[in-house]
């Protein structure tokens, strides 16, 4: 007998299920909070000339990182110019607190939403904490070495405080606003600020390489090369946002009265990047504390010696450009890696094994309990150690070919960029088809003659 074909939802279908799921709702809600963001962005400082500051920026590296993920907010001198870097700051140790402190690790697993509400509570004081000291480090900078973007008759000690606090102001704004779109838009809302801000400077990118590129033909064909590379490199980062290694299990057959439950066998997915765009992320904040804190330092005229000696030393390690930094990167990268997947509720072996004992179920040709907790780890650690070197050898190609190819200015387009951008667009997508499966129409899921 032919099984009746399955037709896909017609138009009027997905209408009605877009229409009856609030997806409409939420999107209109997502895209009308990114236009406030972009909006405050352009929203300048008081006593800052954006003109003259841009130009010192632009052979400022650092800066310019910051400015892609701030989407212009840095670059403009904004009221928001810290973006949503503190709240992430404040996120990423939050999460390393929960490993080190017990009390903070019981309030995560053990006490539910309430214990989850005490540490978003955490998070948001210490996003403040944060805040301050880096609003109070960018005006430093400002000081120093942007002293001519300061306009005259500006009071420095009166610059000083009420920039601060406007900073520490816009930094609270952004983390309510992502928070905010994270509970009645689409996505995470922290993922889509800084996908969008992204997306904003790439305009900026392609007018900037059009310029170098105009009249050379062997940049256009480094162009072209480049753009194969940034292509290839997506692909990769897709293949490894999806990738898992999926272990078989074994379920037990039930009887109860004349039928029979389970049976069925299943898969535990071990994700091959298991920490997604986090470790880069947490490496980049990392390098870019010492980085920041030599800038300023530098800025001091030390006398001759060996003091100014191991300044020039450590300027020398971390300036991005040099390979100390690029083998730093990466072995930062494939710690970080290794640390997310240790913190990782469903991947922990030995909470695996004992759920599978307590229920039954097994591993083909392992026995429950000890042994399969410890062919879990092994099987783990492999996994976890090929998507660390995967993420790391796929964090330094574009920036690698841009320095072979000779074009510099889509440096900010890297891999860092790539793998976010490509990220949030994957999870975007997932959470626009949860949204359109949720709902259960028996239009959508009936047999259609």
């Amino acid at each position: 007998m032919q099984q009746p074909k399955i037709q896909p939802p017609s138009v009027d279908d997905l209408k009605a299920m877009f229409q009856v799921s609030g997806l409409k709702q939420k999107l209109i809600f997502t895209f009308l909070m990114m236009i406030v963001f972009r909006f405050c962005t352009q929203l300048p400082l008081f006593g800052i000339n954006n003109e003259v500051f841009a130009n010192i920026a632009a052979g400022n590296n650092i800066v310019g990182f910051l400015d892609m993920f701030s989407g212009g907010a840095l670059g403009n001198v904004s009221i928001i110019a810290l973006g949503i870097g503190p709240y992430i700051t404040s996120s990423i140790v939050m999460q390393l607190l929960a490993v080190v402190i017990p009390q903070l690790e019981k309030l995560q697993k053990e006490e539910g939403e309430a214990g989850r509400r005490k540490i978003a509570q955490y998070t948001r004081v210490f996003t403040v904490v944060i805040a301050i000291f880096q609003a109070l480090v960018f005006v430093l900078f400002l000081m120093h070495s942007a002293t001519a973007a300061i306009m005259p008759n500006v009071n420095h000690f009166l610059f000083v405080v009420g920039s601060v606090g406007i900073l520490t102001a816009g930094a609270v704004f952004t983390m309510w606003l992502a928070e905010l779109m994270t509970e009645r838009g689409i996505g995470n809302g922290a993922s889509m600020i800084i996908f969008w801000g992204i997306l904003s400077r790439i305009p900026v990118y392609v007018k900037s390489t059009a310029k170098i590129v105009m009249n050379d033909v062997r940049l256009q064909w480094g162009l072209i090369a480049l753009l194969i590379i940034f292509f290839a490199t997506m692909i990769l980062i897709v293949i490894m946002h999806e990738a898992a290694r999926k272990i078989i299990i074994v379920n037990p057959r039930r009887q109860v009265g004349n039928k029979v439950y389970g049976g069925m066998n299943t898969y535990i997915p071990f994700k091959l990047n298991p920490g997604g765009v986090m470790p880069i992320i947490f490496a980049i904040a990392i390098l870019m504390f010492p980085t920041t804190i030599l800038s300023l330092v530098g800025q001091t005229n030390f006398p001759e010696g060996m003091l100014k000696d191991i300044m020039l030393q450590l300027n020398a390690v971390f300036n991005p450009s040099t390979i100390s930094y690029n083998v730093i990167y990466f072995l930062l990268i494939v710690l970080l890696t290794f640390f997310y997947a240790s913190i990782i509720p469903n991947m922990q072996p030995k909470e695996i094994a004992n759920n599978l004992k307590k229920y039954g179920s097994s591993i083909p040709g392992i026995k429950p309990g000890r042994p399969t907790a410890e062919a879990l780890d092994r099987i783990l650690s492999r996994v976890t150690l090929l998507g660390a070197l995967g993420l790391g050898v796929v964090a330094l190609i574009p920036s690698f070919a841009s320095t072979v190819t000779n074009i510099t200015t889509l440096q900010g387009l890297g891999a860092t960029s790539l793998i976010i951008m490509v990220g949030v667009a994957l999870d975007f997508i997932n959470q626009v088809k949860t949204q359109l499966l949720s709902k259960n129409y028996e239009s959508f899921l009936k047999d259609k003659p």
